[in-house]
């Protein structure tokens, strides 16, 4: 559910006795279904999760590809690729972990990550406390920092979709239709692209749902020889978490969500997207009032509409002449999408765009370049899950009269990112592999421990009524809000407040009595 990318986030969980639990194999749960699919799922997860535990993880070196080094180590776990036959065919999902630092006996366990996408890479976790990040250092003595690629991603059996070159082929065009033969360009691009993952992938597709990696994320956890999940998850991982709440409540620890998705199954994912389309458009004002008050630096228009028509003026530009060869108007709107996400990347936005405005084409060229071709390979897989996730997760529109209608109805309303979303989810219209039933995300009071929610109230990519409803949907969470901002994750970042509050509760179990609003964070200056 990104328009780009479902990032974000920070951490971690505590109990001061954590290190006194029982590590000992924990029984298969009795089955909590009658449907009969579900029923063996829940066997199969059962079986595997009792396998994984008695086999544990073989942690050694991490392979020199991942760029990660010592101490942190990487090892795998084998998961079945269908739950619903455990002893069938296995995959093996590639886990990272750096030892907690600090006294064994201070030691709470193993905190689990998952950085979004859907298809994002979270091997990179344990560097967050090596790299003695904002926050981290004193967790990391606590904590053992897990990350993993989930199943299709990076080293954990990775699929594709097209070649890294075609994906990343440049220059494009303005993701706006103008006639309709600019659709139609669109429906051939999205049906090839459903193809071409059924040629290429095919035999993973009806398995990459948000409900196995959940399934996925209980066998690492008993992998790991921990009776309970202390889970961390950003944007994407969020729904990642709170579909493992709903399926494993008896397992969950510890739980933070940041940024957080509504796990409405009526929005999984149609829906989530054009809901994420208003969200944009929203923040993407947030950026064009910014740049008009610092006219004096940037000279683009004293008012958010004059910044508007800049903006415009180089989109026909670059779409007609590409900046540097390769920055056509896709790749124009792809930069300046990061707009939405991250306010701390609002400076280098408006400095590129004054400096092409003013003739000097290079800083808009080196914001706007597609990956090079070390980084192609990656983005090929990440765009390749993030599609085979959402069109598995849940029913979509397969008549493009109704992408049609409601996009074109919401352009009016929402222009800057409604039509690029829309097309980079298309393919789901012409998904071959089987679309499933959105897991039901709604627990009954003192199910579940209380869980930690994080919201910015004007984040784009996971709208702030999203995580209101997610808050209803899991009634022993607490929400963090960060008032008035709108960067996509907010832990760990500049709100002391927000951070203060996360500590509390990873470290010491804090739920502060009730919900927390937090003043905004300073925006970025010029």
């Amino acid at each position: 559910m990104r328009a780009a990318a479902l990032y974000g986030g920070v951490a971690a969980v505590a109990l001061a006795g954590f290190a006194a639990l029982s590590t000992a194999p924990a029984a298969p749960a009795a089955p909590a279904s009658s449907d009969p699919a579900t029923v063996a799922d829940e066997r199969g997860v059962a079986v595997a999760a009792a396998q994984a535990q008695a086999t544990g993880v073989k942690f050694g070196p991490c392979a020199p590809a991942t760029g990660l080094p010592r101490p942190i180590r990487c090892g795998t776990v084998s998961v079945p690729l269908d739950y619903a036959h455990p002893e069938g065919t296995r995959i093996a999902l590639t886990v990272s972990r750096l030892a907690a630092t600090g006294p064994a006996v201070r030691r709470q366990g193993a905190l689990v990550y998952n950085p979004g996408g859907p298809g994002a890479s979270g091997l990179y976790f344990p560097m967050y406390a090596l790299r003695h990040l904002r926050g981290w250092a004193h967790l990391a003595r606590a904590y053992d920092f897990v990350g993993f690629d989930p199943r299709g991603v990076g080293r954990s059996e990775a699929i594709s979709c097209e070649s890294p070159a075609q994906f990343t082929k440049a220059p494009t065009p303005d993701p706006d239709p103008v006639t309709q033969a600019d659709k139609e360009r669109r429906i051939a691009a999205a049906k090839a692209y459903a193809d071409g993952c059924e040629r290429r992938s095919g035999r993973m597709l009806p398995y990459l749902t948000t409900a196995n990696n959940a399934r996925d994320l209980d066998v690492i956890r008993a992998a790991l020889g921990e009776p309970q999940l202390n889970f961390l998850g950003a944007s994407y991982g969020t729904y990642l978490g709170e579909v493992y709440a709903a399926l494993f409540p008896g397992h969950v620890r510890r739980m933070v969500l940041d940024s957080v998705v509504d796990p409405a199954p009526d929005r999984i994912w149609y829906r989530a997207n054009l809901d994420q389309d208003l969200a944009f458009q929203r923040r993407w004002l947030d950026w064009c009032s910014w740049v008009a008050r610092h006219d004096a630096i940037y000279h683009l228009g004293t008012t958010p509409q004059a910044v508007q028509r800049a903006y415009d003026r180089v989109r026909t530009a670059v779409d007609k002449h590409p900046a540097g060869g390769v920055i056509g108007g896709g790749e124009l709107q792809a930069a300046y999408l990061n707009a939405g996400y991250y306010d701390q990347t609002w400076p280098k936005l408006a400095k590129a765009l004054s400096a092409y405005v003013h003739g000097r084409p290079e800083e808009l060229v080196a914001q706007a370049a597609p990956n090079q071709a070390h980084a192609a390979a990656a983005a090929e897989n990440e765009n390749a899950v993030y599609t085979a996730v959402e069109c598995a997760d849940g029913p979509w529109p397969r008549s493009f009269a109704t992408w049609d209608r409601d996009n074109s109805s919401l352009a009016r309303r929402a222009p800057f990112e409604t039509w690029g979303n829309a097309w980079m989810n298309l393919p789901c219209a012409y998904w071959r592999a089987p679309s499933g039933t959105p897991v039901d995300v709604s627990l009954a009071p003192g199910e579940l421990p209380p869980v930690l929610m994080l919201a910015a109230e004007r984040d784009a990519a996971t709208p702030y009524a999203g995580a209101l409803d997610a808050h209803r949907r899991l009634p022993d969470s607490v929400l963090v809000t960060e008032k008035g901002s709108g960067s996509h994750g907010i832990s760990g970042g500049p709100n002391r407040c927000v951070n203060a509050h996360v500590d509390a509760y990873l470290l010491h179990g804090d739920t502060f009595d009730g919900d927390v609003t937090c003043d905004p964070h300073p925006q970025p200056q010029p």
